[in-house]
Order: C-alpha cells, then structure tokens, then sequence
C-alpha cells in the first residue's frame, strides 16, 4: 500500500509564508524515478496544478504561483515540499500532494494521492 501524508498547513495573514511537507511511502513501491507535485481545491472550485518536480528537479508552476512558491523534493526520504511566500488571500485552499509510484514487482506506474492539507489566508 501507498501512504502519502502531508504536513505543515495552517492559518497565516497574507504577506506570510508556509512550508508543505508530503512524506511518500510504501515497501513495494519506488518513488524517486518519478514526478510528484502540489495540486490545490478551493471550495467550490476544481482542482489546480500548483507545482510539479521531476526526478531529476526540473519544475513547473502555475503562472500564479510563479515567483512566490518552490517545490522540492528529498529522494532519500520519499519527500517532496512547497515553500510558499507572501501568500495571498486567494492561495486558501487544501492542498494535496501526489506522486508517480513505481511498483517494483510488476513495474506498472500509478498516481497516487494525499489526504489534503488546509492552507488559509486571512487579509
């Protein structure tokens, strides 16, 4: 089984910063050969690329986050992050993490998701 558990959400005022850990395990599972990324839900409203990394660190942003947020990951530790600054209003959201696993036995790729963490910005 795949767990994917993210962390560091929370109640800021904008102009403040947060960082979003998403820890990814799974003993059969290799997570380090591909992508995971950042999605976020507002309510009411579809779900949205934030960021996505590579393995090998190449990294998208959506044009609204661009400038203010960074993605990273960890491969040792199966983690990925999301540093936001100056955050805004409209950043409120849950944020989800996911991740391209790899099984191992049968070399098959799927995608896999978090629980969502709650990100709100007061003005």
């Amino acid at each position: 089984q795949v767990q994917l558990v993210e962390s560091g959400g929370g109640l800021v005022q904008a102009g403040g910063s947060l960082r979003l850990s998403c820890a990814a395990s799974g003993s059969d599972f290799d997570f380090s050969i591909n992508a995971m990324g950042w999605y976020r839900q507002a309510p009411g409203q579809q779900r949205e690329l934030v960021a996505t990394i590579t393995s090998g660190g190449s990294t998208n942003y959506a044009d609204s986050v661009k400038g203010r947020f960074t993605i990273s990951r960890d491969n040792a530790k199966n983690t990925v992050y999301l540093q936001m600054n100056r955050l805004k209003p409209e950043d409120t959201a849950v944020y989800h993490c996911n991740a391209d696993a790899r099984r191992r036995a049968t070399l098959t790729i799927l995608r896999y998701w978090g629980q969502g963490t709650q990100v709100t910005v007061s003005s």
